[in-house]
């Protein structure tokens, strides 16, 4: 796959004022606070579902805890993991789920295919249909991600696309795109940068970004006096 080609598989803090003229005071868990539409329709269906029997409430529970472990940094640990060890990097290219499982992150929906940029090539992610993305590794998709000017340009104009970004490629670069789907999602691979040699397994990891793992970056050491 070359050039455009794509394949397609398809806190806040809460405060209030009492009326008896009490100073305002953080909302603590036993306050009475209206809850959004949106909490409570949750709280409704949570109930449903455990009243049917279709899920117990140690299943939600378990649930919201794998959602919060969800964020960049666990897959930069599988990106400095690989880095470092050559063989995990070959299981990883092999199995990402099975990689990831190594690691204790639990990827629990759709397969997950690791994609390794070289010099001579660069891929970015993409879905052209909603919004797939391989959140427990990256942890919610950004905005950009889900609009639908960089899922048609990503397609159509890869390059102007990643110039938007920042990132200039040589023209002898091969640009690949994927179309991540419900069934199957991706996660780049990056490379690693020059000059990081002699940096620990968490050192690297605290380098690799969301947006390199998505494609639309690179990976960077940081400059004298600590700037990216």
């Amino acid at each position: 796959m070359t050039g455009n080609d794509h394949e397609h598989g398809h806190e806040h803090d809460h405060a209030h004022d009492h009326a008896h003229g009490h100073a305002p005071h953080p909302t603590r868990e036993d306050d009475d606070v209206a809850l959004s539409y949106g909490e409570a329709k949750f709280l409704a269906l949570k109930s449903l579902l455990i009243e049917n029997g279709v899920l117990t409430a140690d299943e939600i529970r378990r649930r919201h805890e794998i959602n919060d472990r969800g964020t960049p940094h666990q897959g930069a640990r599988m990106v400095a993991r690989a880095w470092l060890d050559p063989a995990f990097k070959a299981r990883m290219l092999e199995d990402g789920k099975a990689a990831a499982k190594e690691l204790d992150i639990t990827v629990t929906e759709a397969e997950l295919m690791v994609i390794e940029n070289t010099p001579q090539c660069h891929n970015l992610v993409v879905c052209t249909l909603c919004s797939c993305y391989p959140w427990p590794l990256l942890g919610l998709p950004p905005v950009w991600y889900k609009s639908a000017p960089y899922r048609s340009r990503a397609v159509i104009d890869p390059r102007g696309v990643l110039r938007e970004f920042g990132l200039e490629l040589a023209q002898d670069v091969e640009v690949r795109v994927w179309d991540s789907t419900a069934e199957l999602r991706y996660l780049v691979l990056p490379e690693r940068p020059a000059g990081s040699g002699n940096l620990s397994e968490d050192a690297l990891a605290a380098l690799v970004t969301r947006d390199a793992m998505v494609g639309v970056a690179k990976v960077t050491m940081p400059k004298p006096g600590g700037q990216p």
